[in-house]
């Protein structure tokens, strides 16, 4: 097994993967006590993540009512989780530059998507990342929404 990462290169492997193009994750929210997990595709911009989906969606509404997610990115042996707060919601035909990255990076553009379609922008507050059980310790990468490293 190879050696645990610090934290630098722990962050690097975050901001790579948050970065890369088809960022696929899974979006956990909540209604009281009912959760729901759905696969969202996201754009990080200016540390930030958005989210393109349907106002109506139990996402949009979820986030709309408790304001929270967790983020989930890559397989179980390489773990990147984001818990964050909704920042603000975007109209996808008032998003601009963040807007034309999101269809740039991405495979579809939410902006045909229609009125009811909007970003949700969310800001991470912790950020944790792992591989292995050895990679436990340390995992902490963000706190608060700032940088440990």
């Amino acid at each position: 097994m190879a050696e645990p990462r610090s934290k630098h290169q722990r962050k690097t492997d975050v901001l790579a993967r948050l970065s890369a193009p088809v960022t696929d994750a899974w979006v956990a929210t909540a209604d009281g006590d009912l959760p729901y997990l759905v696969p969202l595709t996201l754009l990080w911009h200016d540390e930030r993540i958005w989210l393109a989906t349907a106002l109506r969606s139990p996402t949009a509404r979820n986030l709309a009512a408790s304001g929270r997610a967790r983020v989930g990115l890559g397989a179980t042996r390489d773990v990147v989780m984001v818990d964050a707060v909704l920042a603000g919601t975007v109209p996808v035909a008032e998003s601009g530059e963040a807007g034309q990255a999101y269809a740039d990076r991405n495979d579809w553009d939410p902006r045909t998507a229609g009125d009811d379609y909007a970003f949700l922008v969310l800001r991470p507050e912790r950020i944790q990342a792992w591989r292995e059980v050895d990679e436990l310790p340390g995992r902490l990468l963000m706190r608060d929404g700032a940088w440990l490293v």
